[in-house]
């Protein structure tokens, strides 16, 4: 199932832990249209600027999955309305400022970054229906850090 032009329900639902440990990754109808919400509205937009394609590293995950990868229960991927998301041959800065400062979004954290090191860590960003937090955020060492720090 496409969830839009560029994106399906397979890539944001794939997870070698869900395989590995026989965990039913598999959304309901709310949570599809919440993913097509955020391919829609951010995806697709940033594949197009960028003009490349955009790797889901981590999507939805069911609320076990999102146990087992130790994940908090406030995290947006088992509601359909987050993804991991990286560009090959872009720096996540780049990704994660361009996302900022052009796109609707609920929350962008800036993960794992080591700076000089431009395709480390990747990008967290959700969207979801209603009002957008626009919550701006850099996870370094266990901690997280407003705004975003490279």
């Amino acid at each position: 199932m496409q969830l839009s032009p560029n994106f399906s329900l397979a890539e944001f639902t794939a997870s070698a832990t869900a395989v590995a440990q026989r965990i039913d990754n598999t959304p309901n109808a709310a949570q599809i249209a919440a993913m097509r919400l955020l391919c829609v509205k951010v995806l697709e937009p940033l594949r197009a600027h960028f003009g490349r394609p955009v790797r889901i590293n981590s999507g939805f995950r069911s609320s076990r999955l999102n146990r087992a990868v130790g994940s908090t229960d406030s995290s947006q991927h088992p509601k359909g309305e987050a993804g991991d998301l990286e560009i090959v041959g872009i720096d996540n800065v780049t990704v994660a400022t361009f996302i900022r400062d052009h796109l609707p979004f609920d929350q962008l954290i800036l993960e794992n970054y080591t700076r000089g090191q431009p395709n480390s860590g990747w990008v967290h960003v959700s969207y979801r229906d209603g009002r957008l937090r626009k919550d701006v955020l850099t996870y370094s060492r266990r901690a997280y850090f407003k705004g975003l720090l490279a």
